[in-house]
């Protein structure tokens, strides 16, 4: 069993607000992997005092002790209390019904002797690959549904967050746990995890430069620094060519790989 994580920071100059963490706890035959994306806020009032990375810290800590010290809990119920102990940490001192509270997407995975357990929620992404080296990602694509005349528009993004319809964040309400996109798969099915901030699937979204599997295929041969390396490569490649992007430059970019 092996585990790598890389991250950075989309701008040098501002904190990086993803989160990654594995462990592979001493009594053997499991782990778990959890990577967060912090959903940078516009400028302006979100109801606290805290910035995004005290959020993805905490609930992604939270998020990790869990997955590795309780067995006994699915990924859903791990991510509600994960959720609920983060919302406790702050809410005598912020504004948590303010609909730009903090708040992140999530990937996660955990794994046995027997099965993978897997969790997504909003735009990060779950790479699971087969011992045949064949690759199943599992995504949340609710937010790519929105149009991008909604999406340009703050106000209307607002009104679809957290909302019937509209897509979900891990935020203050632990009920969005129920919205994740979850499963589970024997073990003797996986070969490979991979868990990537959409900071990380532009590789694959973005730039096309690969599918799925060609992405686990650097994740093995290159590590998540390879992966990321590629990522600031092609958006430099693409700056130089005067090429337009959906949203910014650069983003924090995240990816955690692990080999069962």
């Amino acid at each position: 069993m092996r585990t790598e994580a890389a991250t950075l920071p989309g701008n040098p100059e501002r904190p990086n607000e993803d989160w990654v963490a594995t462990a592979l706890p001493a009594y053997g035959g499991g782990g778990t992997v959890v990577v967060l994306d912090g959903v940078t806020p516009p400028t302006g009032d979100d109801g606290c005092v805290h910035d995004v990375p005290w959020f993805t810290a905490r609930l992604g800590g939270a998020l990790t002790e869990l997955s590795a010290s309780r067995p006994d809990m699915t990924l859903p119920g791990i991510l509600a209390l994960a959720i609920r102990r983060t919302a406790d940490a702050h809410r005598e001192t912020c504004d948590l019904s303010h609909v730009r509270t903090p708040q992140a997407t999530v990937a996660m995975a955990r794994w046995n002797a027997a099965s993978v357990e897997h969790l997504v929620l909003s735009d990060a992404a779950l790479l699971i690959e087969a011992p045949d080296g064949s690759v199943r990602a599992v995504l949340d694509d609710r937010l790519d549904q929105i149009p991008d005349e909604i999406r340009r528009s703050l106000a209307a993004t607002d009104r679809l967050r957290n909302q019937e319809g509209g897509f979900f964040t891990a935020a203050a309400d632990p009920e969005v746990a129920r919205r994740a996109v979850t499963g589970t798969t024997p073990r003797a099915a996986v070969r490979a995890l991979a868990a990537l901030t959409d900071g990380a699937t532009r590789w694959v979204d973005l730039f096309a430069e690969g599918d799925w599997a060609d992405c686990c295929g650097v994740l093995r041969e290159e590590g998540p620094h390879g992966l990321l390396a590629r990522v600031r490569a092609r958006e430099a490649a693409d700056a130089a060519a005067g090429g337009a992007f959906r949203w910014k430059r650069h983003d924090d970019a995240t990816a955690a790989y692990a080999v069962l």
